[in-house]
């Protein structure tokens, strides 16, 4: 497996100034076990987030991704309290850029610079490079969310405006509003991976291309089946939380209909000398050029390590359209 990279090439996020590795760090695991999603994993040790952290930064990943909604804010101070570790080690890693997520539900638009203050705390007084509205279910309209993302620009509390499961005409309608105060969406995060490719046909990877909007791509690994350990094991879905076993592409049926997808992985992973997983991070991040970038998490350290090491190769045009072609069919 590789596990290490050389100098890691950024590319710029969507028209903004930042620069980002193609993947960077999912704090979905650091929630602590705790609030409406964070019971989706188990509650890491202290230890073992700072380790992931380490792992991630040193191994050329420059930012990293959370939530409000991540266990209620303990994501954000988990991973605060991890980069308060390595600045007093004397780390040269422990300042990468931060995305987080405003959450929506049952609030109106005013809710986002009332919080923005609690969110700053929860990161340790950390800059917010960019600020996304995690869901389009608020209460407000989307030019109300907007303004009050515009605002938050002009005062300082964040670089950045992105927002999160955004459809292609939401998408363009936030854009089209940031453009009125002089700014641009930087970026749509979505669900996005070689199992899951509903962007490709609804017209939100288009229009995203169009715009110069970043898509953020979560769940790049479909929650770890694209690693082909389900497959090679079926007996390993046991060990997974109830929620994870109830999501859709774990039954035997689905199981049957990727598994030439995961041999087409396994191929590529013995040329590579890599992982199956690396693979289809890879592809996930080459296929569109530069447009996506994603957010693979780690409960482990040996998954950071796998997901740094997906950056330090490339597939050929050949081999992504190979993966193109076993991808569409495994979803037919």
């Amino acid at each position: 497996m590789v596990t290490e990279t050389t100098a890691v090439t950024l590319r710029p996020l969507g028209q903004s100034l930042l620069s980002v590795s193609p993947l960077g760090l999912g704090c979905w695991q650091f929630s602590r076990g705790s609030g409406i999603v964070g019971r989706y994993w188990s509650n890491l040790k202290d230890a073992d987030i700072l380790d992931i952290v380490r792992v991630s930064l040193e191994g050329g990943m420059n930012w990293v991704d959370t939530a409000e909604i991540y266990g209620g804010g303990k994501s954000e101070e988990a991973l605060a309290h991890a980069l308060d570790q390595l600045q007093q080690e004397g780390s040269l890693h422990a300042k990468p850029l931060i995305a987080t997520k405003w959450w929506p539900m049952l609030r109106t638009a005013k809710s986002i610079s009332s919080t923005i203050d609690e969110r700053l705390t929860c990161l340790g007084g950390r800059s917010i490079d960019l600020y996304q509205i995690h869901q389009p279910f608020s209460l407000s309209s989307i030019a109300s969310e907007m303004k009050a993302m515009a605002g938050l620009v002009k005062d300082g509390k964040i670089r950045y405006a992105g927002v999160s499961n955004y459809s292609a005409q939401q998408m363009v309608e936030a854009h089209r509003i940031l453009q009125q105060y002089g700014l641009t969406l930087v970026s749509n995060q979505v669900k996005y991976n070689l199992l899951h490719r509903k962007i490709d046909e609804n017209g939100t990877m288009e229009a995203a291309k169009e715009l110069g909007i970043s898509i953020i791509a979560y769940s790049p690994l479909q929650q770890g089946i694209l690693t082909g350990r389900f497959h090679k094991d079926p007996s390993q879905i046991r060990t997974v939380s109830r929620m994870r076993r109830m999501q859709s592409g774990l039954d035997e049926k689905s199981l049957a209909r990727s598994k030439p997808l995961i041999d087409l992985l396994s191929v590529l992973a013995e040329k590579y000398g890599v992982t199956p997983g690396q693979i289809a991070l890879n592809w996930l991040i080459h296929v569109h050029g530069d447009t996506v970038v994603a957010i693979p998490g780690a409960s482990k350290v040996r998954h950071a390590e796998e997901n740094i090491g997906a950056m330090s190769f490339q597939l050929v045009r050949d081999e992504l359209e190979q993966l193109n072609e076993a991808s569409w069919a495994a979803l037919k």
